[in-house]
């Protein structure tokens, strides 16, 4: 008795067709029964379908690649439109931050949402001494900034000199001294921002 066939294939069987005599094919498994004729000739491996699948699939990775491309090039361009622009128009740019910190500080100002004792204290870490030091505040800062001096009895301004100056604008002072004079001017402020994000 024989054993029962095996049959032993490298591509998967698209389609098959049973025979009584087998012609020779162009890629064939042969099986044989046990009597050594051929049952089972020609097979079909990779139908015309298979083969158009992976057209398709070939074609659509290349528009994919295409795109993603086309993606590409267009981040490009637009980020190099975005760096004309900032570079073209810097300088309106800067104006119109300017312009909008100027009237945030104008509002805070009327409104005295600002503390005179920190704007005097950032202005005094420019003066080398303490000695013989005067600032300069509007008759309403110095008013407020008194009385801090009253509640503390150990602050940063004590032994400064304050002077009364209506010429001074609200949130601004003016720092004299033997070494030179700082002023703390919003206006003198907004210009320095502006400078800096002119060469940002």
């Amino acid at each position: 008795m024989f054993g029962q066939p095996v049959i032993i294939l490298t591509k998967p069987i698209i389609s098959a067709k049973i025979m009584k005599t087998c012609p020779a094919p162009v890629e064939s498994d042969h099986i044989l029964n046990g009597c050594g004729n051929e049952l089972v000739s020609q097979t079909y491996i990779g139908s015309d379908s298979n083969t158009s699948s992976m057209q398709r699939a070939g074609t659509q990775e290349a528009e994919l690649l295409q795109v993603c491309r086309m993606l590409s090039d267009i981040n490009d361009k637009l980020n190099k439109f975005y760096e004309d622009i900032l570079t073209k128009h810097r300088e309106e740019i800067a104006g119109l931050a300017i312009e909008i910190a100027r009237k945030i500080l104008v509002q805070k100002v009327e409104k005295g949402d600002y503390k005179i004792e920190t704007i005097v204290k950032e202005a005094l870490k420019n003066i080398p001494t303490r000695q013989e030091v005067n600032v300069y505040l509007n008759p309403e800062d110095l008013e407020q900034c008194q009385k801090i001096l009253d509640k503390e009895k150990e602050s940063a301004l004590t032994g400064i000199k304050f002077v009364s100056d209506p010429n001074i604008g609200r949130a601004e002072c003016l720092v004299k001294s033997p070494k030179g004079n700082i002023h703390s001017f919003i206006e003198e402020h907004l210009e320095q921002i502006g400078e800096a994000l002119k060469k940002a």
